[in-house]
């Protein structure tokens, strides 16, 4: 499996764009969430919207879901398509009636599935979404009375959504076999919504040197060479696991 950040940055970065990825089997392409700056990066890194297989969607904020509009509109209209779309069950209301629906309601299209081919993903059931790609997910804290989900892919791998710290389950992950956590990573505290570098670095460091930092903000070159044994992902480098 391979992963390639279409952006690595924080809901308001502007150099690095939204924390948004691509992850390639030997046969398909999936996109984990697709937010405000996603077409515009796939359009840098010369990819087309066609060239992905599917959509998997963690929580219904702007810079994880702000690009579907645009993506559900190119593949209908453009290409004629139905990509398959992965969603939590919990959120499959409330991403269509809270945020896609005033957007893509046409005459001839008024639900979700005019626009996907939508399938419900149960939080805690591993599921394989295409061959050799299965995910676990898990409900994990974020903004109160939302529902976010972070995912554990093919056992070994765990990407974050946007998570308040939460060592017990970092912990669970590791105990469980899990060998690389992408996590997303606020660089200056107070964490009210997010975990902080800073916390992160109270980690004992069997669980640091499987951290790779996600979801930070533009002020990231100050801190190169300060995260210890973690590592910051870049954007659109292309990385194997």
């Amino acid at each position: 499996m391979d992963i390639q950040m279409l952006g690595t940055g924080s809901a308001f970065a502007k150099t690095y764009y939204n924390t948004n990825a691509l992850f390639y089997t030997d046969q398909h392409t999936l996109l984990l969430d697709c937010g405000l700056t996603a077409p515009r990066s796939l359009y840098k890194l010369d990819k087309s919207i066609d060239d992905i297989d599917a959509l998997l969607i963690s929580h219904i904020h702007a810079d994880h879901i702000g690009g579907m509009e645009e993506f559900a509109f190119r593949m209908k209209y453009t290409f004629g398509r139905k990509p398959l779309l992965f969603v939590p069950e919990p959120l499959v209301d409330a991403l269509w009636e809270t945020s896609l629906k005033g957007g893509l309601t046409q005459d001839e299209s008024a639900s979700l599935s005019d626009y996907f081919d939508v399938r419900r993903i149960q939080p805690n059931v591993k599921t394989e979404l295409l061959p050799w790609f299965a995910v676990e997910p898990m409900q994990t804290a974020h903004i109160p009375n939302k529902k976010s989900y972070s995912y554990l892919i093919n056992d070994t791998f765990f990407y974050s959504a946007d998570l308040i710290f939460h060592p017990e389950l970092l912990r669970q992950l590791i105990d469980r076999g899990c060998q690389t956590i992408f996590h997303d990573c606020q660089l200056k505290p107070p964490g009210v919504v997010h975990t902080t570098l800073e916390e992160l670095q109270t980690l004992p460091l069997d669980i640091q040197e499987r951290i790779w930092l996600m979801h930070y903000d533009d002020t990231k070159p100050q801190y190169e060479g300060h995260t210890g044994v973690m590592r910051f992902v870049e954007q659109h480098k292309r990385y194997s696991f």
